[in-house]
């Protein structure tokens, strides 16, 4: 049986304990009174998967059972959360692939025969052949790609969105056209954390800029407290109000999985260990593993991470009305990441890894990386933040991985341009927001080549807003001072450095919470 999370207050015979910094990790000594948030451990793996999905399907939540809705003749559209979920990518087969395989032998033994695939990226990159074939497999990318029935969702394409009408908040709901015209849009859904799934899948995923302006903006961000509480996250409540307009004009069959914390492999397995509890075999793996990356040049460190693949276990599979088949889902997510804190700390220290959602098989650039950190981690809390409003976040991550210019091309227009402007995510959507989304030259790479869409940049920093307005002082450790500088914040060589540089905003005795992840942990503050 798992343990649940775990926190550790720091003495004198604590060991040094890891923490990432994009391609590479230290071994930090932290302050004695340090408290450390660990991440539980992985549950148990449900062992027979392909019932389980076949139990979902036949038994769903408040809906009918799949082979029901099937016949001859019927548009079926498959959708599925694209290549930022999860993290790391699963080794294959993906869960997703499995699930689809089903849903089509349903679809085959009924007869129909109008189906196409489309992963749900919005106004992410499109995805390669070879990232769609490792999430759907090989036998469904053969029989659905080169005919053009697998392909990646177009939020420019107008001839094929479908606008389907307002909120009563006057948001506009705009999706895929196909997705919305057929007679059944069965969905496939990764959560890997709790800010995903339920009516942020259709909404978002199939969206267009028209729809995703009205949440995706610094008001309704600052407003979030937090993204992984959708009870009262902002965005999600407009995300919830589109959802309800979409389920009065469209069929759609949620199905949403939940993960372990089975993050690393082979030969990684003791990054999932408290560091006390090394054996002597992984401290040699530790060491050796340092020493290794220490002397790689970047581009083998770069292969060596983004090659890893997780061995993750699914812990459970629910499918039926998107509603309460989330309600379903947040309890196992809780279940495996949430983690009981007392109180709040002046002082919240993070580690950003080398990966996040919108570099996979790409660059960690320092927007990204500001995403990460601001963003993605420091709202992994429940009830309120780790930090205290007006307290100091420290960050590791050396900011030096530059930019994709396949990927990322807005982003260096973005860093280069706007941030040498301002840093204020509200003054920067007022000036420039418009003229990146609707940029012509944006807007044909993302349609055309693997570029992230013109006003993605904007979103990550967005995203980083509600950290940005709640605490006083981000200082990164180990990372380059100039770009720190132009991202509006401060560099430290140490940890020791840090401090002393915070201490006139929370004094030279301050409360220190260390939150080490990964593997993904919700911190339940109370």
């Amino acid at each position: 049986m798992s343990r649940p999370g775990f926190v550790l207050e720091v003495d004198d015979r604590t060991p040094p304990l890891v923490v990432h910094e994009g391609l590479g990790f230290r071994l930090e000594d932290f302050p004695v009174g340090t408290r450390v948030i660990y991440p539980p451990e992985s549950l148990p793996a449900i062992d027979d998967v392909d019932t389980a999905i076949r139990e979902a399907l036949l038994n769903p939540v408040d809906a009918d059972p799949l082979p029901t809705k099937l016949f001859a003749g019927m548009r079926l559209t498959i959708a599925f959360d694209d290549i930022s979920l999860p993290l790391p990518p699963m080794k294959a087969p993906d869960i997703r692939q499995r699930i689809i395989e089903a849903v089509l032998t349903m679809a085959a033994a009924a007869g129909v025969d109008d189906v196409k695939i489309v992963a749900a990226n919005a106004l992410h990159r499109r995805m390669t052949p070879a990232e769609l074939k490792h999430i759907v497999g090989e036998r469904v990318f053969r029989s659905f790609f080169p005919q053009g029935d697998l392909y990646n969702h177009d939020a420019e394409d107008r001839d094929n969105l479908l606008h389907i009408g307002m909120t009563d908040r006057g948001e506009d709901v705009e999706i895929n056209r196909r997705a919305a015209e057929s007679d059944l849009l069965v969905y496939v859904n990764v959560n890997l954390v709790a800010m995903d799934g339920g009516h942020k899948s259709v909404p978002i995923g199939l969206a267009s800029y028209k729809s995703l302006r009205h949440h995706h903006n610094p008001k309704t961000m600052v407003a979030s407290h937090s993204f992984m509480d959708h009870t009262k996250s902002h965005l999600h409540h407009s995300a919830w109000r589109m959802g309800a307009l979409l389920k009065d004009h469209l069929d759609i069959f949620q199905i949403e999985t939940t993960l372990n914390n089975d993050v690393f492999g082979t030969p990684y397995e003791f990054l999932l260990k408290r560091e006390w509890e090394w054996s002597i075999r992984d401290q040699a793996s530790m060491l050796a593993m340092r020493r290794g990356l220490g002397a790689a040049p970047k581009r083998l460190r770069h292969k060596l991470f983004h090659d890893l693949r997780s061995p993750y276990g699914l812990t459970g599979i629910n499918a039926g009305e998107t509603g309460a088949v989330h309600d379903k889902t947040i309890e196992m997510v809780h279940r495996q990441q949430l983690v009981e804190v007392q109180g709040q700390t002046d002082v919240l220290v993070m580690g950003v890894p080398y990966l996040g959602p919108y570099n996979v098989n790409s660059s960690m650039n320092p927007i990204l990386a500001t995403c990460m950190g601001l963003g993605y981690f420091f709202n992994s809390y429940r009830g309120q933040p780790v930090v205290r409003r007006g307290g100091a976040v420290i960050l590791y991550h050396p900011l030096n991985e530059g930019f994709n210019q396949l990927h990322h091309p807005s982003y260096v227009d973005f860093y280069e341009e706007i941030l040498a402007e301002s840093t204020d995510p509200a003054v920067i959507a007022e000036k420039y927001e418009k003229q990146f989304a609707e940029d012509p030259w944006y807007i044909h790479l993302y349609r055309t080549s693997h570029a992230y869409h013109g006003v993605h940049p904007f979103y990550m920093w967005y995203w980083a807003a509600h950290a940005m307005d709640h605490v006083s002082d981000v200082i990164w450790v180990g990372a380059d001072r100039k770009v720190a500088s132009r991202l509006g914040f401060r560099a430290a060589s140490s940890l020791n450095d840090a401090l002393e540089m915070a201490s006139s905003t929370v004094g030279t005795n301050p409360s220190i919470s260390y939150m080490h992840n990964p593997p993904h942990l919700i911190a339940d503050v109370r």
